[in-house]
């Protein structure tokens, strides 16, 4: 991956306040792949002591849009304009991670994915499917990188 591009990504990510709230941290990165992750901490679980459904959404939305963003033009950013997720197992364990893939990029949209799992003692297993469509943004006040 070009350096520009690795920096551009990182330095997106360490403005982002909500990944700092969970103690997410940008794991890997490539070209159109991001991964995230965080450890569970009560202060995202629900009341039944999984990690929110919100803490997954948010991790699987960013590695998903950091992967698209790894692909856009230096003057064009990202924003995500609709996902769906599916929750396959409750989230508990001792490491959460989101693996973001774009699966087609295009001028104005791009499409990606990204698979969430939770791992415990010493195994990792999907928790949940993300999809998301991102649209490209130029040229508009307030949004960059």
């Amino acid at each position: 991956m070009a350096r520009q591009v690795e920096e551009r990504v990182r330095a997106s990510f360490a403005k982002q306040g909500l990944m700092a709230t969970l103690g997410a941290t940008l794991v890997d990165l490539a070209p159109g792949r991001v991964e995230i992750a965080f450890k569970p901490t009560s202060a995202i679980s629900q009341q039944h002591g999984f990690v929110h459904a919100g803490a997954l959404s948010a991790i699987a939305d960013s590695a998903a849009g950091y992967a698209a963003l790894s692909l856009m033009p230096p003057d064009q950013g990202v924003l995500t304009t609709e996902f769906k997720i599916n929750f396959l197992e409750p989230a508990a364990g001792d490491r959460i991670r989101a693996l973001g893939t774009v699966m087609k990029a295009g001028r104005t949209l791009t499409f990606a994915q990204a698979e969430v799992f939770a791992a415990a003692d010493g195994h990792e297993r999907l928790i949940a499917y993300f999809t998301a469509t991102m649209m490209a943004v130029e040229g508009r006040a307030g949004i960059e990188d």
